[in-house]
């Protein structure tokens, strides 16, 4: 008997139809397992079996609800499979490689939390940022704060030298007469608001407010910085699903 080339771990999870079908739609948001379950038209036990082995091997996480606690939102961790297929494509020959993305018209993404005094603002200045001209990101609140964050502030600054003095949170009617090709919520509150509101959102990503993680500024600063780096990464792979043809997606 030979020896066979062992199957890449991605390759054994992703091979199986139903948490295929889970990994698509994780891909594009944050999804509590009732979501999950009606999306892919299976029972909600069957759908938590399959989750937890996608757990286990590092694919994807949950995290309790900032607006209900009794939920939990799954999220795909995008660096992880992008690490995985590229294993994955080595292993099976080394001349693999992604196609480099062709030029597309400038796009434009409207970031969405609460108070829009930390989050969605740092969210849209790193994708300005990153997008180099090809992007317009803007940022609003549902109930927004007097002024930015000053961990937001200071911590944007530091990490990726972005300058955030001067912004002012603005509320949803500020941004609603403008065109967005991508509207993406970042907190639970906000999500359940866009939807009771009738607001079209098109993608989710649960984030803790990290205002709300200590009593002090001083005490939840390390949580603003978790925040940034999670919201930096998020974007990293935003940016690709951007440029790509919206008719492929």
């Amino acid at each position: 008997m030979t020896n066979r080339a062992a199957v890449p771990p991605l390759m054994r999870m992703a091979s199986h139809p139903l948490r295929w079908a889970l990994m698509t739609e994780l891909a594009a948001g944050d999804r509590r397992v009732w979501e999950l379950a009606a999306a892919v038209d299976e029972p909600q036990n069957l759908v938590s079996y399959h989750l937890r082995l996608l757990r286990s091997a590092g694919f994807i996480d949950a995290r309790r609800s900032s607006f209900d606690g009794r939920d939990s939102y799954y999220h795909l961790d995008l660096s992880r499979c992008a690490s995985a297929f590229g294993e994955a494509a080595t292993a099976l020959h080394p001349a693999l490689a992604p196609a480099p993305a062709s030029e597309q018209p400038p796009r434009s993404v409207l970031f969405l939390c609460t108070g829009n005094s930390a989050r969605s603002p740092m969210a849209a200045a790193l994708l300005e940022k990153k997008g180099r001209g090809r992007i317009r990101a803007a940022s609003a609140g549902s109930h927004p704060k007097p002024s930015l964050h000053r961990n937001a502030v200071q911590v944007m600054h530091e990490m990726y030298d972005i300058d955030l003095l001067g912004g002012r949170p603005q509320p949803l009617n500020a941004v609603d007469r403008r065109n967005f090709d991508q509207v993406i919520t970042l907190c639970d509150k906000v999500r359940e608001y866009a939807r009771d509101h009738g607001l079209a959102t098109t993608m989710h990503w649960s984030l803790p407010d990290p205002s709300a993680a200590a009593d002090s500024d001083r005490a939840s600063y390390p949580e603003f910085r978790r925040v940034a780096s999670e919201l930096n990464s998020r974007i990293d792979f935003l940016l690709p699903a951007l440029a790509a043809d919206p008719g492929e997606r």
